[in-house]
């Protein structure tokens, strides 16, 4: 972490010159790997930054992208790999094989490609039924069938009884990004405008009603779903969008909170135009949840020039997965780096990098 400040002065009145410092380890100090590393905040930001980026260097993964864009042969090429250890397997709207195919076209849709092949890694747990292997596999099969995609490839591992929590799995993915698309945080500018695809939430509490046998008065379904035909139909209005994310772990803040660091801008919200249903803004209310940080699995938000926003939010909106859009905020000069919410009543507070994951084992 650099730190470019200004010379400052020590307690004995020596002038300190702390230009160009830098920190050469997490600023958390932990000796051992905690459920917070793998929950899509702060945690996990330190773990990459300050220990796997500088173990494995280069400037692609610098980007530290949804999928990591790539020339070959003359070809542009998204590439993503993601896993999954969601607990449980199945849950309302999905499971965890639905969830490994769209999370890896979700990725690479991020990037503006059209995912083409998938790979797939199976690591099971010794004891588990042949059923429940079967379905996950089917289940893999038929996401794959409706995303457009292909499994060309796979791995299968068996761990000891115990070493394991049933089906772990792996999905590689690579797509062709069409030209004229450059998607990236560092394109945003102050003006761009921000909209999200839908209702937020729906994954995180539809995982945590089956997980702990809550009940919110509704049944709750993940969102669960593969976005890149909603990517496309907006890339069709103008190549020019400026940075997608999906906002899984971490929720619609994390992903906020990612873009506004990259991109050195401020990004403002409004709270009453963020999309929560009901029974997501229900179950926060009861769990002291913030629906902010909670997981989706099946939506996106973008930062479009304004110039373009009308369009996009009308071709989002005739697309099935981007019915419920809406413009939530802006990126502006003030603040940067930082995500702030505007109230109903009227006043603003900072929407920050979660620490961990509300709900871990979520995805």
């Amino acid at each position: 972490m650099s730190d470019t400040r200004t010379p400052t002065r020590t307690g004995d009145g020596a002038t300190l010159d702390i230009t160009g410092w830098t920190c050469p380890a997490p600023l958390r100090d932990r000796p051992r790997v905690v459920m917070g590393h793998g929950g899509g905040g702060a945690l996990s930001a330190e773990l990459v930054q300050h220990l796997f980026a500088p173990a494995f260097g280069g400037e692609v993964l610098a980007g530290l992208g949804d999928s990591a864009a790539v020339s070959l042969g003359g070809t542009r090429l998204a590439f993503s790999t993601d896993s999954y250890v969601v607990r449980p397997l199945f849950f309302p709207g999905g499971g965890i094989g639905d969830l490994a195919v769209n999370g890896t076209v979700n990725d690479l849709a991020m990037s503006g490609a059209r995912a083409a092949y998938l790979s797939c890694g199976f690591i099971l747990e010794e004891g588990v039924e042949m059923s429940v292997v079967a379905r996950v596999a089917r289940d893999m099969g038929a996401a794959a069938r409706a995303a457009d995609v292909e499994i060309v490839t796979g791995d299968t591992k068996v761990v000891e009884a115990g070493h394991g929590d049933g089906i772990y799995l792996n999905t590689a993915g690579i797509g062709i990004i069409p030209d004229g698309v450059d998607l990236r945080p560092q394109r945003v500018v102050p003006g761009d405008v921000v909209i999200v695809s839908g209702e937020i939430g729906l994954h995180g509490v539809a995982i945590m009603s089956v997980r702990e046998g809550l009940e919110f008065g509704v049944d709750v379904e993940s969102d669960c779903a593969a976005l890149g035909g909603l990517v496309r139909s907006m890339l069709a209005v103008t190549p020019d969008l400026h940075v997608l994310r999906d906002p899984t772990r971490g929720g619609l803040a994390a992903s906020l909170n990612e873009i506004a660091a990259a991109s050195g801008t401020g990004v403002v919200i409004h709270e009453n135009r963020v999309p929560v249903p009901p029974a997501v803004a229900n179950a926060c209310a009861i769990l002291g949840l913030d629906p902010l940080y909670v997981a989706n699995e099946g939506k996106l938000v973008a930062f479009v020039p304004r110039e373009h926003a009308d369009a996009v939010l009308e071709a989002m909106r005739a697309h099935p997965l981007g019915r419920g859009a809406a413009v939530i905020g802006e990126a502006v000069d003030a603040h940067p780096g930082l995500v702030v919410a505007r109230t109903a009543l009227g006043g603003t507070r900072v929407v920050d990098l979660p620490i961990g994951e509300q709900l871990p084992r979520i995805c």
